[in-house]
């Protein structure tokens, strides 16, 4: 596969600005559309959050030296409008991941059955919040979200000023925006141990339920023989990683 023809592009997150918009305007099929398909997929699983998330609607490099990012606060069954507008009118989400070395490669997890993307192999992480109203979002905030996702999925404590932005990557199908931090290493005994901590902790609902039900570590420079699909960004981040 050609660079071009990869799912994802990494953009330089040099002089990054993020500027907040107001939400995109829905007509009222698409507000009925979204409610009605958000439906269905509460009914298929019960568990899943209509939470805040950051929409990412535009991408602005034509100074160079300079990338402002205009995003927006929606929810989670706005994800909808990828199966009812073309995917360069479809608002892309922005997430973040944390890439934790150890001794035996870098920690990926597998989502559970109460996540998104149930079977899915990722970098733990997941979507940007929003901040309260009136609060800026920048590159600190999403450090602290990333320090957050990987303890909530992991059981790994990082302080979130240990954490480095390492990579930004582009979705090329909707324009999802993917801020990749670089953890300090830590031993794969370690990990294993924090894991197994909140997989073994007594479950009262879905929101007990850990994230992800299965670990594993890819060695450089070749990929752990995983069983399963992976985020669309994950094979071009772990190669541009173990490059360099």
């Amino acid at each position: 596969m050609t660079r071009s023809a990869q799912p994802a592009e990494f953009l330089d997150p040099g002089g990054l600005t993020l500027v907040e918009h107001a939400p995109p305007v829905l007509s009222p099929r698409e507000r009925s559309e979204v409610d009605r398909l958000w439906e269905e997929t509460r009914a298929r699983n019960p568990a899943t959050f209509d939470g805040p998330l950051v929409a990412s609607l535009t991408v602005d490099q034509r100074v160079a030296g300079r990338l402002v990012v205009g995003w927006a606060p929606m929810t989670y069954r706005h994800r909808a409008l990828r199966r009812l507008r073309p995917p360069e009118r479809v608002p892309g989400s922005v997430f973040v991941t944390a890439l934790l070395p150890t001794e035996e490669g870098i920690v990926i997890g597998r989502g559970s059955a109460v996540t998104a993307a149930p079977g899915r192999w990722t970098l733990p992480g997941g979507a940007a919040e929003p901040p309260p109203s009136g609060m800026p979002l920048d590159t600190e905030v999403l450090r602290k979200h990333a320090a957050r996702e990987l303890a909530e999925e992991t059981g790994v404590l990082v302080a979130d000023a240990e954490l480095r932005l390492w990579g930004l990557t582009r979705g090329r199908r909707f324009g999802s925006l993917g801020f990749h931090f670089l953890c300090p290493p830590t031993s794969a005994g370690l990990v294993r141990r924090r894991w197994a901590g909140l997989s073994a902790a007594p479950s009262t609902g879905h929101d007990d339920v850990p994230e992800l039900d299965a670990l594993a570590f890819v060695p450089a420079p070749s990929r752990a023989d995983l069983h399963g699909p992976t985020a669309d960004y994950l094979p071009q981040v772990l190669d541009r990683y173990f490059e360099a």
